[in-house]
């Protein structure tokens, strides 16, 4: 049966109309800012400008993983309707959410054991866990069953590559990415790390260099290097935290470097914004190599 859902956790950055007129939902992760909670995890209760503004200006934000209860009662709902569901959750090696969706499907499976509910570990965050959902609704469309949706996804999420590059190095300190002395010394000197996304799904980052501009070049060589350029890209993703006017620029310099159908350009949602802060720039596209290949290729340098 190919009429399955795809459900997504609110870390998945993609177009409100597009996830509306597919039928994907959202499991919330919910957040706070200065200790208020907005428990939808997405831009309905705050804008993307004013969250990010607060954040410059000192505030605090903080996120929460999906539930057990709130995965268990979701998956329960699917199995006794005999419905299929696909859900694609944030990368295990930057939460617990996902190993709560395995422990409630356990579960689940013990009432249910033939229900039709497959999870698929992003190994990605951000707009990386977007571009998942878009080629599973891909496949959906093509007629693929839950099943086999769940199990092209295994093997093709490997081969989705990202990076990004951020304005203010101690949110990064904070999340624990970075030691307090590299993180004021770097912000000092105007360093810019570039970071990827590793085959474990945890962050490791690539280089450090000086200013946005060389930022923006190195994140756009890593992408020269990891396709064909013969290849037209179907889809590439670029997120941003409160900096559309960078974001555009580097969207003219990926068209000018490569053949691309589509560009994507989109605010960052609250959940991965709040580890990465403002000012952030993230670049995601479907590989001609494995994020193990590349590892490799980059240990070769």
């Amino acid at each position: 049966m190919s009429k399955f859902t795809i459900v997504v956790d609110s870390s998945c950055y993609l177009p409100a109309e597009y996830l509306h007129e597919r039928g994907i939902e959202i499991l919330p992760m919910p957040f706070e800012l200065d200790g208020k909670a907005y428990p939808s995890g997405y831009w309905q209760e705050i804008s993307a400008k004013e969250y990010y503004g607060a954040m410059r200006n000192g505030s605090i934000a903080k996120t929460s993983q999906v539930n057990s209860w709130t995965f268990a009662t979701a998956f329960t709902e699917y199995a006794k309707q005999g419905r299929g569901m696909l859900f694609i959750g944030l990368s295990s090696g930057l939460t617990g959410s996902f190993k709560c969706a395995e422990a409630a499907l356990r579960e689940v499976k013990e009432l249910y054991p033939d229900c039709g509910v497959f999870l698929v570990d992003s190994l990605f965050a951000s707009s990386g866990h977007g571009l998942l959902t878009m080629l599973a609704v891909k496949k959906r469309e093509e007629g693929l069953s839950v099943g086999e949706t769940a199990a092209w996804l295994e093997n093709k999420k490997h081969s989705c590559m990202g990076f990004f590059t951020v304005d203010d190095l101690m949110y990064l300190h904070r999340g624990g990415r970075l030691s307090k002395l590299s993180a004021v010394a770097g912000s000092v000197l105007g360093v810019k790390p570039i970071l990827t996304v590793a085959p474990d799904g945890t962050l490791k980052i690539k280089a450090k260099v000086r200013g946005r501009q060389a930022a923006l070049r190195l994140m756009l060589n890593q992408l020269l290097r990891c396709v064909d350029s013969n290849v037209v890209l179907d889809t590439v993703l670029v997120n941003h935290t409160d900096c559309l006017e960078d974001a555009q620029i580097f969207a003219e310099m990926i068209k000018k470097a490569v053949k691309v159908r589509n560009i994507i350009i989109m605010a960052m949602g609250p959940i991965v914004g709040a580890h990465i802060g403002p000012g952030a720039i993230t670049l995601l596209f479907e590989a001609g190599m494995t994020r193990e290949e590349y590892e490799c290729l980059s240990g070769k340098e």
